[in-house]
């Protein structure tokens, strides 16, 4: 059993479809296929299922991906140890979040702090921090909701409040709460590019009877514009509307939070300027609480 074997398995698992794991590796599809059927061949067992026209784990093949990311966290491990010998590659930490906002004010305050501090940072999706942290490609990891999985350490950072976002001439805009079931027929406005959120958002609205119709879909900064355009409502998190001076109203019967939670691997050792952001992220967000709060 080689190395290679390994990073090449580990890849397909997490691709879960070959021709994108070979582009993913730069090789030729049959050299992959092969070199996974010699690694199943060795094991004695099938380490994939065919799925449609992608593949999946099998439960030997679930084993087998637990104990090789274990595999290359210790030569990361390795890898963090030697190059704690040299200053700069120790004060850098690589560190992705799925939305921009959990940085918001504090990274700014970071680096007023810590002005040698080196800081590589990424906008990828939950499920790309999951695995890159168990890659070992990322020290830490910011999303909403919190990871979960065996494999890593997973510390709640804030459970934000939510609430409805009204035009400021809306009939219902003078109310201190309201029935989210009352704007069943109005059009809201969702984030883009936050598949996570917009999820959490629509179970709201399910929850309420009823599903979205989305209009518009739109990044933070234009969100406000549209709004004042009276172009529809919108189910946001309240530092958000802090932020753009948006006019909400409180969701009534629910009290709706979105759960963010900072997170790395289980048993990783940690350079002093990785366990140094650890602790200043979640300081940080146990100082400002209240403004993730009504």
């Amino acid at each position: 059993m080689e190395l290679l074997q390994l990073k090449y398995f580990q890849t397909v698992a997490n691709t879960e479809h070959i021709s994108k794991a070979a582009q993913q590796l730069n090789i030729a599809q049959p050299s992959l296929s092969l070199t996974i059927k010699r690694l199943e061949d060795e094991l004695g067992t099938k380490l994939f299922h065919r799925k449609g026209r992608n593949i999946e784990l099998s439960a030997a093949g679930q084993i087998m991906l637990k104990h090789v990311n274990k595999v290359f966290i210790e030569l990361e491990n390795a890898k963090m140890d030697i190059q704690s010998l040299d200053e700069i590659n120790a004060r850098t930490v690589k560190i992705a979040i799925s939305n921009t906002r959990f940085l918001v004010g504090l990274i700014s305050q970071y680096i007023n702090d810590f002005p040698h501090a080196k800081i590589q940072q990424g906008i990828e999706t939950r499920d790309d921090i999951r695995i890159n942290l168990k890659r070992g490609d990322i020290d830490l990891g910011i999303a909403g909701p919190p990871i979960i999985d065996e494999e890593i350490e997973t510390c709640v950072l804030v459970a934000e409040d939510v609430v409805l976002v009204l035009p400021s001439n809306h009939p219902l805009a003078g109310q201190s709460e309201v029935a989210l079931a009352k704007f069943a027929n109005e059009s809201f406005i969702s984030l883009a590019n936050n598949a996570e959120y917009s999820r959490f958002t629509t179970s709201l609205c399910e929850r309420a009877g009823f599903m979205p119709i989305k209009n518009y879909e739109v990044d933070s900064t234009l969100l406000a514009e549209i709004i004042q355009l009276e172009q529809g409502v919108a189910l946001l998190p309240i530092s958000v509307c802090r932020k753009f001076n948006l006019h909400f109203v409180k969701i009534a019967n629910m009290n709706p939070t979105y759960t963010v939670g900072l997170s790395w691997v289980k048993n990783s050792i940690s350079s002093a300027a990785v366990q140094q952001l650890r602790d200043f992220i979640i300081t940080y967000f146990n100082e400002n609480n209240e403004h993730y709060k009504i």
